[in-house]
């Protein structure tokens, strides 16, 4: 089943925090950090090293995150030029900080990535980096791996450069303020530009085949004394922002690419047979695909903030499978190179804080622009990376879907027994007994039970909930 983004926007009743404080044990997942880590990254936040870094406190940076968010792995600052744009994005040096072989850069590779719970977080580093001395926090001055990339009057790329540099943070400012800003004209003119940059990069995105999935965040959400689920659809800005960063990666690709070493982010082309199951899924919810139409252009045409579409936009995450990190060397690029939503190369680079790759990519490309080879430490752990991140990945895709799975089941503990309108939206080729159910009211995806009936994909079923124990993180239903 397709899992969403899942955040608390209210206090947890005491059933569901202690139902996740068990699922971080029961994956065994670190609670804190070894003393020598902590100890580490200690020194290194008082002692970086930055000898090689210019300065470039000049130019006024500034963050976009959710609100309350500590570990800034970005800043930006755009400005307008003669016949174009220029986007100027740095992205927090972690390598500044973490001694290759150390206590913290081992601790990091055990990690691999940050993981997300609804109350909290697991962190990569330790907090006195990850939302201190490392993060581009603002008023003060943090090392960065900074990039320039110009852009043409109608956003494609013409110039790419990267180098290290100490930057500053001018203001942290959030999507939802950054969009009234945007939306009411009061933006200076930095900001006001992520708008006009951010939709001609949209159009690019658009020209050469890329998809972008506005998939909603699921929250978890105080009513009346207890909580429920809502979705919360993505905001405009945060679409526009999300193309710097795929900007930031297609860039860095490439300059791999042109060097013949680094580390490709892939994802194949979806099967015929899948997007002819994501048709079915789509009539289920209602949703007009005319068959002329392209996958592309539908999912285009979509508002999240709808039910219906929203429901659709999580089921079109199916089609994202098998996307993984690929090595090459000696200029032999991977068949398939190309991420197929993205439409072109692209490699994970902005977020050091929170993935253990982007720390070597970043490395490979500040070698490629120096015309000099990468640093021996990042050669020697490249071939390992695809397999340690594919670990972390398949970690953090655990913890989201059995977050999810708690939450729904803490909502749903008192109905046990009770009949929903839903629709199949998923049946397991191996088992077409079993699959997965959007249930209208309340706005729920779970497993779906058909016994020895085999499962009628894309069509309205009656169903009746047969299991919702948070203590298990399980909610299960079976045809009515």
């Amino acid at each position: 089943m397709p899992r969403r983004h899942l955040r608390m926007t209210g206090p947890a009743d005491t059933s569901l925090g202690a139902a996740l404080r068990g699922l971080r044990a029961e994956l065994d997942l670190p609670d804190g950090f070894p003393p020598d880590v902590l100890a580490e990254a200690d020194r290194a936040a008082g002692d970086p090293a930055v000898r090689a870094h210019e300065d470039a406190t000049d130019l006024p940076f500034l963050t976009i995150d959710p609100p309350g968010s500590t570990d800034l792995d970005q800043a930006m600052h755009l400005e307008r030029r003669r016949h174009g744009y220029r986007v100027h994005y740095a992205i927090a040096d972690v390598a500044a900080f973490v001694r290759p072989g150390g206590a913290l850069d081992t601790e990091a590779h055990r990690r691999v990535t940050t993981l997300y719970f609804p109350d909290g977080k697991v962190p990569l580093h330790p907090a006195s980096l990850s939302e201190g001395a490392a993060s581009l926090l603002p008023g003060g001055t943090r090392p960065a791996v900074l990039w320039r990339i110009d852009l043409d009057a109608e956003g494609a790329a013409v110039t790419t450069s990267v180098r290290r540099a100490l930057v500053r943070s001018r203001a942290r400012l959030d999507y939802a303020g950054v969009q009234r800003q945007i939306d009411t004209g009061t933006a200076e003119e930095s900001l006001a530009l992520l708008r006009d940059v951010g939709r001609l990069r949209q159009e690019q995105e658009t020209a050469r085949g890329g998809i972008s999935l506005d998939v909603p965040e699921q929250e978890v959400v105080e009513r009346h004394g207890t909580y429920g689920l809502a979705y919360r659809a993505p905001l405009p800005t945060e679409s526009w922002n999300a193309q710097i960063s795929l900007l930031t990666g297609m860039a860095a690709a490439h300059l791999m690419a042109e060097t013949g070493t680094g580390i490709l982010r892939t994802l194949p082309v979806a099967p015929d047979g899948a997007v002819a199951r994501l048709r079915r899924s789509a009539e289920a919810l209602h949703i007009d695909w005319p068959h002329h139409v392209p996958y592309a252009r539908l999912v285009r045409s979509l508002d999240p903030r709808r039910g219906d579409h929203a429901a659709f936009l999580q089921e079109c995450t199916t089609l994202l499978r098998g996307a993984g990190y690929t090595v090459f060397e000696h200029g032999e690029l991977p068949v398939p190179a190309v991420h197929a939503a993205v439409a072109d190369l692209y490699t994970h680079c902005t977020a050091p804080l929170r993935r253990l790759v982007d720390r070597y990519a970043a490395e490979l490309c500040l070698a490629a622009v120096a015309d000099r080879n990468p640093p021996e430490w990042v050669l020697a752990a490249l071939a390992g990376l695809p397999k340690e991140m594919a670990g972390g990945t398949a970690r953090a895709n655990t913890v989201e879907r059995e977050c999810v799975d708690l939450v729904e089941a803490a909502l749903l503990k008192d109905r046990v027994g009770e009949i929903f309108d839903g629709y199949v939206v998923d049946v397991k080729d191996q088992e077409p007994t079993t699959g997965t159910v959007h249930v209208v009211a309340p706005a729920v995806v779970a497993r779906i039970d058909g016994g020895d009936t085999k499962l009628p994909l894309g069509e309205r079923l009656r169903v009746r909930l047969d299991r919702a124990d948070p203590g298990s993180a399980k909610v299960l239903f079976v045809p009515a």
